[in-house]
C-alpha cells in the first residue's frame, strides 16, 4: 500500500500541470513549437499561429505604429520560449477554435506535462482572459492566477498591472484592467442589469450585463441582481459609458470576493 501511495505522489509531482490542466477537453493533435510571437502566442511545424485561450501575456508592439511596449512583455516571451520553443505540444479546445485573424485557439500541454497557460499564469506573467464562446476550465485559470498574485510574482508586484478602485479610472479607459470594488446598487432596466459602484450611475463606475449575455449568467445558476452589496472582482475592457463602464459577457469576468 505504501508503494502504491509513494507512486501516486510521484506521478503527481512528475505531472503537476496536468491535474489542473485541460482534462476533458477535445484534443486537437500534437505539433512543435517552432517559434514564439509573444508570452501568448507561438508558431506550430504546420506554419499554424495558436492564440492561447484563456489568458493575456503583456504585450508587443509586434509592428504595431506607435504601440508602447507593456511592462514585462520580454520577459513573458523569454519565459514561454524556454518551456515551450521546440518542444511537443498537445492542442486541447475549450470552445471556439479560431478567432478572426485566423488563428488556433487551444490549451497546449507540452510532452513533459507542463500546461503552458497554468505556468505563464503561476509564474505571473500572465492574467485571465476569457471570452463568451470560450470559458472552459476558468476555475483553474483563476486558480493559477491567485497563486502568482498571493505572492507578487511577476505582473503583480508592478504598478502597471495593479488592481484598480471604482474611485479612479477615467485615465484607464480604453485600457483592459481588473477592478475591485463593492456593489451599492443592482438594477434590471429592460432586459439589461447593471451594477453600480457608485452613488451617480451617470458618471461612476457600472457594470453592464446585457440581455445577450443573461444566458450565460443563467446557465451558471447566476442572477446579477444577487450582486448587490458585494465585494467583486470584475475584469474587462474599460469604456465610457455614462462614466467608465465594463460589459460583462460572461460570468467568468466577475469573481465574488466575499
Amino acid at each position: 500500500m505504501r508503494l502504491v501511495i509513494t507512486c501516486l505522489m510521484m506521478l503527481i509531482m512528475w505531472f503537476p500541470a496536468l491535474a489542473e490542466g485541460p482534462s476533458g477537453l477535445p484534443s486537437g493533435g500534437a505539433h512543435v513549437v517552432t517559434s514564439v510571437v509573444d508570452g501568448d502566442t507561438v508558431v506550430l511545424d504546420s506554419g499554424k499561429q495558436v492564440r492561447f485561450v484563456g489568458i493575456q501575456a503583456p504585450k508587443l508592439p509586434l509592428g504595431r505604429k506607435g504601440f508602447e511596449k507593456w511592462p514585462l512583455a520580454d520577459e513573458a516571451k523569454a519565459h514561454l520560449e524556454k518551456i515551450a520553443l521546440g518542444k511537443t505540444v498537445t492542442l486541447y479546445y475549450g470552445g471556439a477554435r479560431a478567432d478572426r485573424h485566423g488563428r488556433i485557439l487551444a490549451h497546449l500541454v507540452t510532452e513533459d506535462g507542463i500546461w503552458l497557460q497554468g505556468d505563464m499564469l503561476k509564474n505571473g506573467l500572465a492574467r485571465v482572459y476569457t471570452f463568451p464562446d470560450n470559458r472552459a476550465i476558468v476555475p483553474d485559470l483563476l486558480a493559477a492566477e491567485r497563486e502568482a498574485r498571493a505572492h507578487n510574482r511577476g505582473i503583480w508586484a508592478h504598478p502597471f498591472y495593479r488592481r484598480l478602485t471604482p474611485d479612479a479610472l477615467g485615465k484607464y479607459r480604453g485600457t483592459f484592467q481588473l477592478i475591485e470594488g463593492k456593489v451599492l446598487d443592482a438594477a434590471k432596466v429592460g432586459g439589461t442589469h447593471y451594477l453600480n459602484f457608485g452613488q451617480d450611475w451617470r458618471t461612476d463606475f457600472t457594470v453592464k450585463i446585457d440581455k445577450r449575455a443573461i444566458k450565460a449568467f443563467k446557465e451558471s445558476d447566476i442572477d446579477p441582481l444577487s450582486y448587490q452589496g458585494k465585494r467583486l472582482r470584475v475584469r474587462g475592457w474599460l469604456k465610457s459609458r455614462n462614466g467608465p463602464m465594463i460589459e460583462a459577457t460572461h460570468p467568468e469576468q466577475i469573481e465574488v470576493l466575499e
